[in-house]
C-alpha cells in the first residue's frame, strides 16, 4: 500500500487532478499537501490545500458541491494523484461543472450548473 508519506511533494504540495468517475471528464486541478491527502483518505471527501489562502479546505465546504472519492490513483513518478470522484454540483467556483469549460480561443464549451452569487 502506498502511504501519503511515500509520495513526492514539491515544496510540500502534490498536483491533484479530479476526474468524474462515470463520464471521465476532467473536473479540476488543484494541490494537496500530506494533511489534505490524509483527510481525504480518512473522510472519503476530497480535501485540498489552498495556495492563495494557505489553508486546508474541504471541497464543497461552502458551496455544498462535494467530491466523494471512488478511487485514488498515483502516477508512475509518485508526484501526482488522480482522484476519481462522484461530483455533487459543479466543480468550478465560477459555476461550471468543470474548470475546463473553455477552449484556448475563449469559446465556452462547458455547462454552467450554478450561479456563484447564489452559493458564495
Amino acid at each position: 500500500m502506498i502511504k501519503p508519506e511515500d509520495l513526492k511533494y514539491d515544496n510540500g504540495l502534490i498536483q491533484a487532478i479530479a476526474q468524474d468517475n462515470e463520464t471521465k471528464e476532467i473536473l479540476m486541478c488543484a494541490f494537496m499537501n500530506k494533511e489534505a491527502l490524509e483527510k481525504t483518505l480518512d473522510t472519503g471527501i476530497v480535501h485540498y490545500w489552498s495556495r492563495s489562502r494557505q489553508s486546508l479546505w474541504k471541497k464543497g465546504e461552502s458551496s455544498g458541491h462535494t467530491q466523494k472519492v471512488v478511487e485514488i490513483r498515483i502516477d508512475c513518478d509518485m508526484d501526482a494523484v488522480l482522484l476519481l470522484v462522484q461530483q455533487e454540483g459543479g466543480a468550478c467556483h465560477t459555476g461550471y461543472r468543470s474548470c475546463f469549460y473553455r477552449t484556448i480561443d475563449g469559446k465556452e464549451i462547458g455547462e454552467k450548473v450554478f450561479d456563484p452569487e447564489d452559493v458564495y
